[in-house]
Protein backbone atom coordinates (compact mmCIF):
# COMPACT_ATOMS: atom_id res chain seq x y z
CA UNK A 1 0.00 0.00 0.00
CA UNK A 2 0.97 3.77 -0.90
CA UNK A 3 1.76 5.42 2.26
CA UNK A 4 0.43 8.41 0.49
CA UNK A 5 -3.02 6.66 -0.29
CA UNK A 6 -3.59 6.31 3.16
CA UNK A 7 -7.42 7.80 4.04
CA UNK A 8 -7.12 9.13 7.69
CA UNK A 9 -10.27 10.64 7.90
CA UNK A 10 -11.96 8.20 10.29
CA UNK A 11 -9.77 6.07 12.64
CA UNK A 12 -11.02 3.10 14.37
CA UNK A 13 -8.97 2.19 17.23
CA UNK A 14 -10.49 -0.67 18.48
CA UNK A 15 -10.97 -1.85 22.43
CA UNK A 16 -13.13 -5.22 23.03
CA UNK A 17 -14.73 -3.31 26.73
CA UNK A 18 -16.54 -1.11 24.70
CA UNK A 19 -18.42 -3.65 22.82
CA UNK A 20 -20.71 -5.31 25.41
CA UNK A 21 -19.82 -8.70 24.46
CA UNK A 22 -20.45 -8.57 20.59
CA UNK A 23 -17.46 -10.14 18.53
CA UNK A 24 -14.46 -7.74 17.74
CA UNK A 25 -13.78 -9.20 14.35
CA UNK A 26 -17.28 -8.72 13.36
CA UNK A 27 -17.40 -5.34 15.17
CA UNK A 28 -14.18 -4.29 13.01
CA UNK A 29 -15.75 -5.51 9.48
CA UNK A 30 -19.59 -3.51 10.35
CA UNK A 31 -17.41 -0.61 11.09
CA UNK A 32 -15.50 -0.45 7.88
CA UNK A 33 -18.88 -1.07 5.76
CA UNK A 34 -20.07 1.80 7.74
CA UNK A 35 -17.00 4.56 6.21
CA UNK A 36 -14.11 3.72 8.62
CA UNK A 37 -11.16 4.39 6.23
CA UNK A 38 -8.45 2.91 8.98
CA UNK A 39 -8.13 0.56 11.50
CA UNK A 40 -6.22 0.17 14.68
CA UNK A 41 -5.92 -2.78 16.23
CA UNK A 42 -5.24 -2.24 20.05
CA UNK A 43 -4.68 -4.73 23.02
CA UNK A 44 -3.33 -3.97 26.36
CA UNK A 45 -4.44 -7.17 28.04
CA UNK A 46 -4.38 -10.40 26.12
CA UNK A 47 -0.74 -12.66 25.75
CA UNK A 48 1.71 -12.35 22.75
CA UNK A 49 -0.21 -15.22 21.25
CA UNK A 50 -3.80 -14.06 21.75
CA UNK A 51 -2.47 -10.98 19.86
CA UNK A 52 -1.11 -12.86 17.39
CA UNK A 53 -4.06 -14.73 16.60
CA UNK A 54 -6.26 -11.83 16.95
CA UNK A 55 -4.22 -9.45 14.33
CA UNK A 56 -4.29 -12.20 12.07
CA UNK A 57 -7.92 -12.37 11.40
CA UNK A 58 -8.15 -8.82 11.81
CA UNK A 59 -5.82 -8.34 8.85
CA UNK A 60 -7.74 -10.95 6.62
CA UNK A 61 -10.97 -8.49 7.22
CA UNK A 62 -8.96 -5.00 6.53
CA UNK A 63 -7.02 -6.28 3.45
CA UNK A 64 -10.42 -8.11 2.16
CA UNK A 65 -12.01 -4.39 2.34
CA UNK A 66 -8.50 -2.61 1.41
CA UNK A 67 -8.12 -0.79 4.50
CA UNK A 68 -4.80 -0.46 6.32
CA UNK A 69 -4.27 -2.07 9.52
CA UNK A 70 -1.91 -0.41 11.94
CA UNK A 71 -0.74 -2.25 15.22
CA UNK A 72 -0.73 -0.27 18.51
CA UNK A 73 2.49 -0.43 20.33
CA UNK A 74 3.62 -4.03 18.98
CA UNK A 75 6.47 -3.61 16.84
CA UNK A 76 6.62 -7.70 16.83
CA UNK A 77 3.05 -8.04 16.57
CA UNK A 78 3.23 -5.70 13.30
CA UNK A 79 5.94 -7.45 11.64
CA UNK A 80 4.67 -10.97 12.46
CA UNK A 81 1.63 -10.47 10.48
CA UNK A 82 3.39 -7.60 7.71
CA UNK A 83 0.73 -5.32 9.34
CA UNK A 84 0.13 -1.75 7.18
CA UNK A 85 2.11 0.12 10.36
CA UNK A 86 2.71 1.02 13.42
CA UNK A 87 1.47 3.40 16.09
CA UNK A 88 3.66 4.14 19.11
CA UNK A 89 3.54 6.50 21.87
CA UNK A 90 6.04 8.67 23.72
CA UNK A 91 6.91 5.99 26.14
CA UNK A 92 6.71 3.67 23.33
CA UNK A 93 9.73 1.97 21.17
CA UNK A 94 11.60 5.52 19.79
CA UNK A 95 10.52 6.53 16.50
CA UNK A 96 13.95 6.12 14.83
CA UNK A 97 14.48 2.83 16.06
CA UNK A 98 11.07 1.73 14.95
CA UNK A 99 11.48 3.14 11.71
CA UNK A 100 14.76 0.88 11.06
CA UNK A 101 13.29 -2.38 12.67
CA UNK A 102 9.59 -1.51 10.61
CA UNK A 103 11.65 0.01 7.25
CA UNK A 104 10.65 2.67 5.26
CA UNK A 105 7.54 1.50 3.21
CA UNK A 106 5.56 0.95 6.20
CA UNK A 107 3.27 3.40 7.84
CA UNK A 108 4.26 4.80 11.30
CA UNK A 109 2.15 6.92 13.57
CA UNK A 110 3.14 8.59 16.53
CA UNK A 111 1.31 10.48 19.74
CA UNK A 112 1.91 13.54 20.35
CA UNK A 113 0.41 16.30 22.84
CA UNK A 114 2.37 19.04 22.67
CA UNK A 115 3.83 21.24 19.61
CA UNK A 116 7.60 19.93 20.26
CA UNK A 117 6.47 16.85 20.27
CA UNK A 118 4.96 16.66 16.71
CA UNK A 119 7.77 18.93 15.58
CA UNK A 120 10.01 15.93 16.68
CA UNK A 121 7.89 13.13 15.52
CA UNK A 122 7.69 14.53 12.17
CA UNK A 123 11.95 15.35 11.91
CA UNK A 124 12.39 11.56 13.26
CA UNK A 125 10.46 10.31 10.18
CA UNK A 126 6.48 9.96 11.57
CA UNK A 127 4.30 9.21 8.90
CA UNK A 128 1.53 10.91 10.64
CA UNK A 129 0.70 12.18 14.31
CA UNK A 130 -2.08 11.01 16.47
CA UNK A 131 -3.06 14.33 18.98
CA UNK A 132 -4.68 14.47 22.11
CA UNK A 133 -6.75 13.73 23.94
CA UNK A 134 -8.92 16.18 23.29
CA UNK A 135 -11.64 15.18 25.87
CA UNK A 136 -11.10 13.79 28.77
CA UNK A 137 -11.39 9.54 28.34
CA UNK A 138 -11.50 6.61 30.05
CA UNK A 139 -9.75 4.63 27.79
CA UNK A 140 -6.73 7.03 28.56
CA UNK A 141 -7.23 8.77 31.73
CA UNK A 142 -4.18 9.59 32.09
CA UNK A 143 -3.65 11.63 29.15
CA UNK A 144 -3.10 15.78 28.99
CA UNK A 145 -5.97 17.87 27.22
CA UNK A 146 -4.68 19.13 23.96
CA UNK A 147 -7.24 22.45 23.57
CA UNK A 148 -8.56 23.29 20.49
CA UNK A 149 -6.17 25.76 19.52
CA UNK A 150 -3.20 23.92 20.11
CA UNK A 151 -4.56 21.53 17.72
CA UNK A 152 -4.86 24.47 15.25
CA UNK A 153 -0.95 25.22 15.66
CA UNK A 154 0.29 21.39 15.51
CA UNK A 155 -1.80 21.47 12.09
CA UNK A 156 -0.40 24.28 10.90
CA UNK A 157 3.40 23.55 12.10
CA UNK A 158 3.63 19.94 10.74
CA UNK A 159 3.62 18.57 6.99
CA UNK A 160 2.59 15.33 7.86
CA UNK A 161 -1.16 14.26 8.36
CA UNK A 162 -2.41 14.86 12.01
CA UNK A 163 -5.81 12.99 13.23
CA UNK A 164 -7.10 14.24 16.74
CA UNK A 165 -7.43 11.61 19.45
CA UNK A 166 -9.55 11.07 22.89
CA UNK A 167 -12.99 11.72 23.48
CA UNK A 168 -14.54 12.56 20.17
CA UNK A 169 -18.30 11.90 19.34
CA UNK A 170 -20.53 12.71 16.79
CA UNK A 171 -20.95 16.14 19.10
CA UNK A 172 -17.99 17.70 18.81
CA UNK A 173 -16.41 16.15 15.69
CA UNK A 174 -17.34 18.52 12.84
CA UNK A 175 -15.44 21.49 15.27
CA UNK A 176 -12.83 19.35 15.64
CA UNK A 177 -12.29 18.75 11.77
CA UNK A 178 -12.93 22.37 11.24
CA UNK A 179 -9.20 22.71 12.47
CA UNK A 180 -8.02 21.79 9.59
CA UNK A 181 -6.67 18.15 10.36
CA UNK A 182 -7.21 15.16 8.06
CA UNK A 183 -9.36 13.37 10.50
CA UNK A 184 -10.37 12.20 14.12
CA UNK A 185 -9.55 8.53 16.03
CA UNK A 186 -12.65 7.07 17.52
CA UNK A 187 -13.62 4.57 20.17
CA UNK A 188 -16.64 4.07 21.88
CA UNK A 189 -18.30 6.26 19.17
CA UNK A 190 -18.69 3.53 16.35
CA UNK A 191 -18.00 0.51 19.11
CA UNK A 192 -20.18 1.19 21.55
CA UNK A 193 -23.02 2.21 19.85
CA UNK A 194 -25.58 -0.60 18.83
CA UNK A 195 -25.22 -0.66 15.88
CA UNK A 196 -21.88 -0.29 14.36
CA UNK A 197 -22.02 0.27 10.95
CA UNK A 198 -24.71 3.11 11.11
CA UNK A 199 -23.00 4.69 13.93
CA UNK A 200 -19.64 4.68 11.68
CA UNK A 201 -21.87 6.03 8.67
CA UNK A 202 -23.43 9.09 10.51
CA UNK A 203 -19.91 9.89 11.90
CA UNK A 204 -18.43 10.35 8.39
CA UNK A 205 -21.20 12.10 7.24
CA UNK A 206 -20.52 14.63 9.82
CA UNK A 207 -16.76 14.89 9.43
CA UNK A 208 -17.03 15.34 5.43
Amino acid sequence: MNKSDVDYRLYLVTDRETLKGRDLCQSIEHAILGGVTLVQLREKSVSTREFLELALAVKGITTRHGIPLIINDRLDIALAIDADGLHIGQDDLPMPLARKLFGPDKIIGVSAGTLEESLLAEKQGADYLGVGAMVATPTKPEAKIVTFDELKQIKKSVHIPVVAIGGIHEWNARETMSSGIDGISVVSAILAQDDIKSAAQQLLKVIC
